[in-house]
């Protein structure tokens, strides 16, 4: 499970874009306690999915 700032970093994007991305569900997280984390996975589908949009 990464945080958004690790998910930022792992796609090359800034913070703010993660948290529009995780407030309209296009990368699924889910809420432990107070915070929020992304599974590897979904950072990795929503890669593919932009890889597949730009061919």
């Amino acid at each position: 499970m990464l945080t958004s700032e690790e998910v930022a970093e792992s796609l090359g994007i800034g913070r703010s874009t993660v948290y529009d991305l995780l407030r309209l569900g296009t990368i699924p997280s889910v809420k432990i306690g107070r915070s929020r984390r992304v599974a590897v996975v979904s950072v990795r589908a929503y890669a593919e999915r932009l890889l597949t949009a730009t061919r």
